[in-house]
């Protein structure tokens, strides 16, 4: 692991200059860091009362049904929609515990996260009759439990000493062993179901979607890491590889298609269900593993996006044959995608999408699961908001890269809202309406993983100032190590860091620093990407002391200057 301490920030992908950290802390930056610390003990209560609820109405079971406190075992309902080939013997996998340990690590919570270990360690088992879906299980099980392992052995101080012996990762091995039949197919893509037990059924569906395929390399080629065990890391690449061979002459993909034949079913596609993770995997799998197949797939893919997708602030939909537009809908889980722009460097387009999500969000008091952009309503029929946690990720990034207390304002909004429709005596409840409110009796595992921790780090960072983490896209750290890396990208290397005195400071170039900028379809010879992070414009207390401050602007791939009262501004005559 990286041995250097920084004073800031999340992952590599995020690199604020120094400068603005050594500033003297001024009257309003002592108000806002007030406001950060009151908001994060409103988030952890809002955790402890999801959590203990859970632990005593439901664990261990899947998941909680607040409003009549009882549980659900929902592992074999996530993504069936017709509940088909449920399960009649399964009592629950304590999926909702699963989900939990990392936010309890984050909450610093260690002696939670020993109890919690421990009690996996002694009764968790996955040779159970349960048809299950591999990608919800894969991102939501294996990758809490590789994730737990990763945080239960990475610091001696977090657990009592010889009370782990990896347990969780000869249960994370097990589950991915599990896994390799679905992948037993003509074309190496994975069918979306299989069961724990018994393997792949005669009558099995072949359809799958974009992201159940090809959203998999994170959770299993870190378990091969882990492990040592290159199958699963070789299964998951050969499926996101042919996944990747498929896609049109505009490098667009399509949103489901035949495992079997690998064709495509439904050729309309965009930036959310059934794709979405697609594009933050193969940025993250770049960041985590250091392969330049994945960074090449996902700027061909990104430029696609942006060229057939967007129209101004938004992401419509359209067919990926012809890039002509077909569906003018937001849908919730769209909001991920202004956090992978920060990670990208795209920040003032990132901004951009945001500031529209936050509207939507503030129209109905949550986000709604659909809303139709040419009509400018709620989907007659996805009205319900389950506790969805992308717009809250996409704040924090947001936060992390400028500093702006705007953020602040914002997750402080989605809490109190929180707080006001969907908290009840017995937890969290999604919202069946949000045109009325109506609650549905229902508390999914990511509140947990993902909407509570995404809010807690917006407003306390400390979990992340002396480690590189990749979050996956349920929320779980994994950290940047160099010994995973195929070939670590010079500036994840630590002897690497380019330092630069100035002034007694020093500063270190970004993740990005070798790349593209993404912004350009068709950039010429010479034009990088100086800092992964956009640097803020002339607002609040982003000051700047010379121009090797304020980098490279993230959106014209214009060297940006100091100007002489201390703010980043553009050379507009380059």
């Amino acid at each position: 692991m990286f041995p250097h301490k920084f004073r800031t920030l999340l992952t590599i992908f995020l690199a604020i200059s120094p400068a603005l950290l050594d500033q003297s802390v001024s009257e309003p930056d002592s108000h806002w860091e007030a406001k950060r610390r009151l908001l994060r003990e409103k988030v952890r209560r809002m955790f402890y009362h999801a959590y203990d609820n859970y632990m005593t109405h439901a664990f261990p079971h899947d998941e909680l049904r607040p409003l009549t406190k009882t549980y659900t075992d929902s592992l074999s309902e996530l993504g069936n929609l017709k509940l088909e080939h449920l399960p009649q013997d399964y009592n629950g996998s304590a999926l909702t515990l699963i989900e939990s340990l990392s936010s309890l690590i984050i909450l610093g919570n260690n002696t939670e996260f020993e109890k919690a270990v421990l009690w996996l360690s002694e009764n968790l088992k996955f040779d159970v009759d349960a048809r299950i879906n591999l990608f919800e299980c894969n991102i939501r099980v294996l990758g809490g439990l590789v994730s737990a392992h990763i945080l239960a052995t990475e610091s001696t101080n977090r657990l009592v000493p010889g009370s782990y012996k990896n347990e969780l990762l000869f249960l994370a091995k097990d589950l991915g062993e599990r896994f390799l039949p679905a992948f037993d197919t003509p074309t190496g893509l994975p069918y979306a179901w299989i069961n724990l037990k018994y393997g792949l059924t005669a009558d099995e569906t072949t359809e799958t979607s974009t992201s159940g395929c090809g959203s998999l390399i994170l959770e299993m080629g870190t378990l091969s890491r882990l492990t040592g065990d290159p199958r699963f890391e070789s299964a998951a690449l050969r499926a996101l590889r042919k996944l990747w061979s498929m896609r049109s002459s505009l490098n667009l993909l399509g949103t489901t298609l035949d495992v079997e034949t690998g064709e495509w079913i439904e050729h309309s596609s965009g930036i959310g269900a059934g794709v979405d993770s697609f594009y933050e995997y193969l940025f993250k799998a770049y960041i985590l593993f250091g392969k330049e197949d994945y960074w090449r797939m996902f700027h061909s893919a990104y430029l696609a996006v942006q060229k057939y997708f967007r129209h101004g602030p938004w992401y419509h939909e359209a067919d990926m044959r012809t890039g002509k537009a077909t569906y003018w809908q937001l849908t919730s889980l769209q909001a991920f995608w202004p956090g992978l722009q920060v990670l990208v460097g795209d920040i003032a387009a990132a901004n951009s999408t945001h500031r529209e999500f936050v509207h939507v969000w503030k129209k109905f008091g949550v986000l709604p699961e659909r809303y139709l952009l040419d009509h400018q309503m709620v989907h007659p029929t996805e009205k319900y908001y389950p506790l969805r946690p992308e717009l809250a990720e996409s704040t924090f990034y947001l936060y992390q890269a400028t500093k702006d207390p705007w953020y602040i304002e914002v997750g402080e909004s989605m809490v109190n809202s929180l707080n006001l429709y969907t908290k009840v005596k017995g937890g969290f409840a999604s919202v069946r309406d949000v045109t009325t409110m109506q609650l549905e009796d229902h508390q999914h595992s990511f509140f947990l993983a993902e909407t509570c921790k995404y809010l807690y780090l917006l407003f306390d960072d400390q979990f992340l100032v002396n480690q590189n983490y990749v979050f996956t896209t349920e929320g779980h750290p994994l950290p940047v190590m160099r010994d995973w890396q195929e070939r670590l990208p010079e500036t994840f290397i630590p002897t690497n860091w380019t330092f630069v005195k100035t002034d007694e400071r020093t500063r270190r170039v970004s993740a990005m620093s070798l790349q593209l900028c993404p912004a350009l379809s068709t950039p010429s010879h010479g034009q990088r990407m100086e800092s992964a992070c956009h640097v803020p414009d002339a607002r609040g207390n982003h000051r700047c002391l010379t121009d090797e401050d304020c980098g490279i602007d993230s959106t014209s791939c214009r060297r940006r200057s100091c100007s002489m009262a201390g703010y980043c501004g553009l050379w507009l005559f380059l």
